[in-house]
């Protein structure tokens, strides 16, 4: 099974939280011998479910939006970001140069090309930027891959 992630970065603490222990449970209920997780890994649910799904045993695919993707990616993310990407199975590149909101629709559509299901960490609402998370979800329904929203009951963004 080929999981995509996207998801919402920047998430308050307490949905942070729930969030992860949300995605902990969908890794688990996979059989980690055919388990691939398809993530870009920013910060927050990408790099939250990556982890969880090399923890259980399967495999990780890095998607890269951009050459310049890391710098743009907050300073404090770097160590596990750059450890994702060295574990990382396989790395797909956008062959784009800047970390643009088009290279982020690039790379999530990449990610959802590659996946049987996406994950989708999501309040419902529309994009706050082109290349969010409504926009994958959108592209990922318009292809027909099935989408599994993950969202925390009462939660918002920040």
């Amino acid at each position: 099974m080929r999981l995509g992630i996207t998801g919402h970065r920047g998430l308050p603490p307490e949905v942070g939280a729930r969030v992860r222990t949300d995605l902990a449970e969908a890794v688990e209920a996979c059989d980690p011998a055919d388990l691939v997780a398809v993530s870009c890994i920013a910060d927050g649910p990408d790099a939250w479910f990556a982890q969880a799904v090399l923890a259980h045993g399967g495999r990780l695919e890095a998607v890269i939006p951009a050459a310049g993707y890391r710098d743009a990616l907050p300073t404090w993310h770097h160590p596990v970001y750059d450890e994702l990407v060295a574990r990382a199975a396989d790395v797909h590149h956008t062959g784009m140069r800047e970390p643009t909101s088009h290279a982020h629709q690039a790379a999530g559509e990449i990610v959802v090309d590659l996946a049987d299901e996406v994950i989708a960490v999501w309040d419902g609402l529309p994009s706050r930027a082109y290349g969010g998370t409504a926009d994958v979800v959108a592209y990922a329904r318009r292809v027909g891959v099935p989408v599994r929203v993950i969202w925390p009951e009462g939660a918002a963004r920040t």
